[in-house]
Parts: C-alpha cells; structure tokens; sequence
C-alpha cells in the first residue's frame, strides 16, 4: 500500500521523531526509515553565521519538492515520504529540513 508524499513549507520549528512517528504511524508493511536532517551551521566558509534567512514562492516551492519525492518513488520502491522545510529566519543549530523514507526494505 503506497501512501504518497508529505510535503510542507513552513516558518515553524519541526520535531523530527513526531515527523517519523507520523511516516510509520498504523503501518506494518514498513521495514526501514532513511531520514536527514539539514541544520544550519555557525560557520560558512570560515565566517561566522549568526543567522540566516531562506526566503521561498509560495506553491512553487511545495510544486518543486512533490516533484522531487515523485521521482524518488519512480526510482526507488517507497511506501511514504515525508518533507518538511523551513523558511524564513533560522539560527545556527535550529532545523532547516527534514526527509524522511519507509520502505518494506
């Protein structure tokens, strides 16, 4: 049973283990999770970030990374994927994205 993608775009800070907990939530078909996690650093080619800020277009954004999980399901057999990306201001150690796979394998 494929589920699809989850994909948002949001300002908010995520928690990965509810992200991970919701991929596998009710399933029984899944035997393996992959996941990154990107953080942002506090240097950037030796200088020191003190914060950044992703900005992004609204559903274009969202449109572009549908499309990236859509081809990972065409490449690899996926029973879910989830994505979650942050936008807006961001200090270092703070999430700025999370993907997160299950598969049977």
């Amino acid at each position: 049973m494929r589920s699809g993608s989850h994909v948002r775009v949001q300002t908010a800070a995520f928690d990965a283990g509810e992200e991970i907990a919701a991929l596998t939530h009710g399933r029984h078909d899944v035997g393996a999770v992959a996941t990154f996690l990107g953080c942002v650093r506090d240097l950037n080619e030796g200088a020191a970030v003190a914060r950044m800020t992703l900005e992004h277009y609204p559903g274009m954004t969202e449109r572009a990374l549908e499309e990236i999980c859509a081809e990972a399901a065409r490449r690899w057999d996926l029973l879910d994927t989830r994505v979650v990306h942050r936008v807006g201001p961001l200090e270092p150690g703070e999430a700025i994205v999370l993907v997160a796979v299950s598969s049977a394998h």
